[in-house]
């Protein structure tokens, strides 16, 4: 830990950006274990693996709406609160984290009854068939219940990183992560639970981050403390850190309507294969997204506080380092990808039909994954910077503007195959979103930093 609460505004940019990027991305590619690792186990089950595969992959909406609900108030209130310690007002700064910390509460209320009650309702609406309902309602059964350890420990962990405390972030996710991969084989196979056991594995885990990440942050070490006096909900606190978190919430919520509008669209041209297919497919992009996640997670420190106290040179310098380590990321992803599409797929089934299918339709979906530095890149400068609006504007560009009407247009557009033509509407939402998001962030980008001119060059 670096006791020195002004080093964001100070170290090489290079070395800052590895030492705070490297424990997030290596955080991201732990907590991208969580769903991946289940999903490996249960698609390698004997028998039945490859519906109950599909089953738990039908649950991804609404596991990607809790996560969302957990970036709503922990992506828009770190970086205001990063924001605010580079104008040294930490009083501010640790008001935010206490309010954020009591509304993740209340949301994680909500969500419980709505899961328990309303689950098998929405995931039949989700693209369950009567094949895959049954695994599907079994897993989010047990689910539901731990949704406030997943709301915690995924919302509190944005506000350790956000304060430089990388490794600690890091630790937060690996310790869930890692009782996961022990806990998962022991309940699935050992006590034969099935689906039950990967959905009870993942909440204790869940429930062993919870307890580490409310440890650091009411304790000594960190910055910014969580404090009882402070939790009660302020206006004034609450709402810009909503308002800047919404883009982060459409990016992650749109992922769980286009999830939707995947399985019920690729039920109806393919059948359980497709949907089958489009959990792997989900699954591969993960290794694309969380990664590029986690470096402007990193980056994200340095950004807001520098914005914060008015270093221009610094919050360019960093954009553009971001930019190039990100395009270099999704550039080799995108090549492993295209040349090794089955070695992807096998990871996750021995099914060969599923297996052969998958490959063809990944390099279809992933054709444009190389653009995703760019897209990611800008995203989270935005927020870092935090620039709300263009946030939200770019967010809902690709997702809805583009992306679900293609989904349904394409079918009919290629009525030679309606399967991959749903598969297709990935990659040209990707193409066109980016270019849309390029040409907004240029303009966006210099007015943010010719504001910073009056207060320091």
């Amino acid at each position: 830990m670096n006791d020195d609460k002004e080093f964001l505004g100070k170290e090489p940019l290079g070395k800052l950006l590895f030492k705070l990027a490297l424990p997030t991305v290596t955080a991201q590619l732990i907590n991208m274990l969580y769903n991946i690792v289940d999903r490996i186990y249960i698609g390698h089950m004997p028998e039945n693996g490859a519906l109950a595969l599909t089953g738990v992959g039908v649950c991804l909406p609404l596991i990607l709406i809790v996560s969302a609900f957990a970036a709503l108030v922990g992506a828009g209130g770190a970086p205001r609160a990063t924001i605010f310690m580079g104008m040294k007002e930490y009083d501010k700064a640790e008001k935010t984290l206490s309010n954020c910390f009591t509304l993740q509460i209340a949301i994680s209320v909500v969500l419980t009854i709505v899961l328990l009650i309303w689950n098998e309702d929405l995931l039949l609406a989700f693209g369950a068939s009567e094949n895959t309902i049954g695994y599907a309602t079994a897993y989010m059964d047990i689910y539901a219940i731990g949704t406030i350890f997943v709301q915690i420990t995924l919302g509190m962990n944005y506000f350790i990183t956000a304060q430089g405390f990388a490794k600690t972030g890091m630790l937060s996710v690996a310790i869930g992560a890692v009782s996961n991969i022990i806990l998962d084989p022991i309940f699935i196979f050992g006590f034969g639970m099935g689906v039950r056991g990967a959905a009870l594995a993942t909440i204790i885990s869940q429930g062993f981050s919870t307890i580490w990440v409310l440890c650091f942050l009411f304790g000594k070490k960190t910055f910014l403390r969580l404090r009882l006096s402070a939790m009660k909900l302020e206006r004034s606190i609450v709402l810009p850190a909503i308002g800047l978190g919404a883009a982060t919430f459409i990016m992650q919520a749109s992922e769980s309507i286009i999830n939707i509008c995947y399985n019920s669209s690729l039920l109806k041209y393919g059948g359980d294969i497709a949907v089958g297919a489009m959990t792997i497919l989900s699954s591969v992009m993960q290794f694309a997204m969380l990664p590029l996640q986690g470096l402007g997670q990193g980056a994200q420190p340095i950004l807001s506080y520098n914005f914060g106290a008015g270093s221009k040179n610094r919050v360019k310098k960093a954009y553009l380092l971001l930019l190039g380590v990100s395009l270099v990321y999704s550039s080799a992803l995108w090549l492993a990808v295209m040349l090794f599409p089955s070695s992807f797929a096998r990871m996750f089934t021995t099914d060969q039909a599923l297996i052969e299918f998958s490959a063809v339709a990944l390099r279809v979906y992933m054709s444009m994954a190389v653009l995703f530095g760019v897209q990611i890149a800008c995203q989270m400068t935005f927020t870092s910077l935090g620039n709300a609006r263009s946030s939200a504007i770019v967010a809902i560009m690709r997702k809805f503007v583009l992306l679900i009407p293609l989904m349904y247009i394409l079918p009919h557009v290629f009525t030679s195959d309606q399967t991959m033509a749903v598969f297709l509407a990935e990659p040209v939402a990707d193409a066109l979103a980016v270019t849309f998001t390029a040409i907004i962030f240029f303009f966006e980008f210099r007015k943010a930093l010719s504001s910073l001119k009056a207060v320091k060059e």
